[in-house]
């Protein structure tokens, strides 16, 4: 049977012709490509707003239908957040409460994380390789986009990733064109836009990720709640080529997964990647250790991704995509491996939600049985999961044998038990067959003899035996 789960290298890039990585997010487009779309549909949506606006009101005196889609869903957002559980306690006190600008400073001074002052620490570390000019202008430019996010949190996500992307294009341009720069290498321009990266997100994380305005909890427990209704599908069903029944396939398995779940505990961008990167080359090595060392290719990898994003349902899925493709460094996302793999995720996600019985080869009365829990596959104990049912599984295994060698020992010790009374019984009645054939006889006491006495019948006895008299009263034989 041919493969089911293939995408042609050319389906991941921009279907604008760019040569980048596009993404299901964007329309398929890359990160560069939609920007420029959704600037035209953004102007577009300014401009018949305009027009809008300045109609005239209708005979009754009520204005005529002058708010856009975008105003409509930021006042539901509104009404949503409002009523939040994660907006109280993020609740600030109104403007008339005493002390507010004194302890404003404070507040913000204590919620900065332990991370966040670690990556502070390096990133003041590595400004000291610049020189004072450079690190100071560095260092003004970075505080302004902090200051900016963190005074317009009512801002829409959207508004807010555009503010970040255009902070990493006009750095990216004045680290390469201004003269404070001047003399810095290309190798130490990538990495201050690494740490600059790294730095404004982790800083930032709270107020960004996940943010109340959007519908990115809705859509982390649906796709979470629809991978647990997948939890039956194996890697036949996937066709995927992981030998799992393997210990050794099994532990790297093992190591993907969790890869693709730590990347929820990453704050920066490029840690999440990093995540995505580590666990993609996991999978290549266990489909590497599944075909004898023989090397895998990219229509291997793709359903064997599926599988493990089925198994590991990673938390917050949506929302850590949505996350990186919102502000990761626009570079990363349209090339390089970390681009290459991502997209493969973001495909990824895609197929599961869409994933129905032709997805998986089977009849729609098969897959509705599976889903409902009516159905289980035939393997599913030699499958794949997680360590703490392989434990208890392997626990019932070794009980079950200890049960069959505990009953064989005792039918052994009842079978010995009665082959002791077949022979105690055996040997009483050859005891008594001895008895009954040959009785026994009670002889008189032999008295012992005596060599000196008189025989009456010495005469009997030949002459050589016969005793002769020597001397009176000596007999000499």
């Amino acid at each position: 049977m041919s493969k089911k789960f293939h995408i042609d290298e050319a389906e991941l890039l921009c279907k604008n012709g760019c040569g980048f990585y596009g993404n299901p997010a964007w329309q398929g487009f890359c990160s560069k490509c939609w920007r420029d779309v959704y600037q035209q549909a953004k102007q577009a949506q300014l401009q018949l707003d305009t027009q809008q606006k300045i109609r005239p009101r209708t005979l009754h005196g009520a204005e005529a239908p002058s708010f856009s889609k975008f105003e409509v869903k930021k006042k539901q957002h509104v009404g949503k957040r409002s009523q939040t559980v994660k907006s109280i306690f993020r609740r600030t006190p109104g403007k008339d409460s005493p002390g507010e600008s004194v302890t404003k400073k404070e507040t913000a001074a204590r919620r900065i994380s332990a991370e966040s002052q670690q990556v502070g620490g390096d990133f003041a570390e590595f400004l000291k390789m610049l020189s004072k000019p450079a690190a100071l202008d560095v260092s003004k430019h970075v505080r302004a986009l902090v200051e900016r996010i963190q005074n317009n949190g009512e801002a829409p996500v959207d508004d807010q990733s555009e503010i970040i992307q255009d902070f990493y294009q006009i750095m990216i341009d004045r680290l390469q064109a201004h003269h404070v720069y001047r003399g810095v290498s290309q190798g130490t321009i990538d990495k201050l836009m690494d740490f600059m990266e790294k730095y404004v997100m982790t800083r930032l994380y709270r107020a960004i990720f996940c943010p109340v305005l959007t519908d990115d909890e809705e859509m982390d427990l649906a796709i979470q709640k629809r991978i647990r209704g997948f939890h039956w599908v194996s890697v036949q069903h996937l066709e995927a080529d992981f030998a799992v029944q393997d210990p050794v396939v099994r532990a790297i398995v093992d190591s993907a997964i969790t890869d693709i779940i730590e990347m929820d505990s990453k704050r920066a961008p490029q840690d999440k990647l990093a995540c995505i990167v580590n666990c993609s080359n996991h999978i290549f090595e266990a489909l590497k250790a599944s075909k004898h060392d023989e090397p895998a290719s990219a229509d291997d990898f793709l359903p064997a991704l599926i599988y493990i994003v089925l198994k590991a349902n990673p938390p917050r899925l949506q929302s850590n995509i949505k996350y990186i493709t919102r502000f990761a460094n626009p570079s990363r996302l349209m090339s390089g491996e970390a681009g290459y793999y991502f997209t493969n995720l973001c495909c990824v996600v895609a197929f599961i939600e869409k994933m129905n019985a032709v997805s998986l080869n089977m009849s729609q009365e098969e897959f509705d049985r599976y889903m409902s829990g009516e159905l289980t596959p035939p393997d599913q104990h030699d499958g794949y999961m997680c360590e703490g049912l392989r434990l208890m599984y392997q626990n019932l295994n070794t009980l079950a044998d200890l049960r069959q060698r505990h009953e064989k020992v005792m039918a052994e010790a009842m079978q010995l038990q009665q082959e002791m009374v077949e022979f105690k019984d055996s040997f009483k009645q050859k005891i008594q067959d001895v008895l009954a054939r040959t009785p026994l006889t009670i002889k008189p006491r032999k008295t012992k003899a005596d060599i000196d006495a008189e025989i009456a019948d010495q005469d009997l006895l030949p002459s050589p035996l016969q005793p002769q008299v020597v001397e009176a009263g000596t007999a000499v034989v």
